[in-house]
């Protein structure tokens, strides 16, 4: 049989074989199934927190000017608080930045007769915090925290029968470095929205009185422990964040 025969006859075989095929497949291909696509996973959210609370005052004692006593038996009262802030959750850390306002707290103290010190200390705190998440159960996330800022703090109303000032009636306003640590628990009420509950401590530092030609007193160590509820809501679903 010479090539070109059989040339011809492959040639037939294979259009035989494609003709077969084509016979055996349907009119038309169906349309390709399409897979949905995979779940937005975040890296972070964002978040508004507002909070209010109690705030019991503390002090290490106080200091007179030169030639006087100084006071003992050193108090400071409580009062409210409240703040906001915002800030950035990322997996296990969150992030960020409080304003608080804390209510006057009255320091009392002794020098000549008891309680003949008075004045009133107001703190509005700025700071830069961090907390680490512990894990969560049944929506419920305990937390431990520190934060670092500055604190304005003014002093008004001091009194005082047996150091000076004397003059009444004087306020002094300073900025302090203020630091604070914390622990709470949050609860996830809705993807977007965290009720919080927690124990904060902030220190203020010393603070000093308006001076007149006598001299001025200095407040030691002033610091609070606090209570506070608040919420976090969040521009973002925090459940998908990873």
């Amino acid at each position: 049989m010479s090539c070109v025969k059989r040339l011809v006859i492959a040639g037939v075989l294979i259009i035989d074989a494609g003709a077969a095929l084509a016979a055996d497949m349907p009119g038309e291909m169906p349309p390709p199934v399409l897979s949905p696509p995979p779940p937005l996973i975040l890296n972070y959210g964002w978040y508004l927190r507002g909070d209010v609370g109690y705030a019991w005052g503390v002090t290490g004692g106080a200091q007179s000017a030169p030639g006087y006593a100084d006071p003992t038996d050193n108090h400071l009262s409580s009062g409210f608080l409240g703040g906001a802030g915002a800030g950035i959750k990322s997996r296990w850390l969150r992030t960020d930045i409080t304003f608080d306002y804390t209510s006057p707290l009255k320091y009392t103290g002794t020098v000549t007769t008891p309680d003949d010190t008075t004045a009133k200390v107001t703190a509005l705190t700025a700071l830069f915090n961090g907390y680490v998440d512990l894990g969560t159960w049944y929506n419920f996330t305990p937390f431990i925290g520190g934060g670092l800022g500055a604190a304005q703090i003014r002093v008004s109303d001091f009194a005082s029968t047996g150091a000076p000032p004397f003059v009444p009636g004087l306020s002094q306003t300073q900025y302090n470095f203020a630091w604070a640590l914390m622990a709470g628990i949050d609860y996830t009420v809705a993807p977007n929205i965290v009720v919080e509950a927690g124990y904060r401590y902030v220190n203020f530092g010393d603070v000093t009185t308006a001076s007149d030609a006598l001299g001025s007193m200095t407040l030691k160590n002033i610091a609070a422990h606090e209570v506070r509820v608040g919420f976090r809501w969040s521009f973002d679903d925090l459940s998908l964040v990873r």
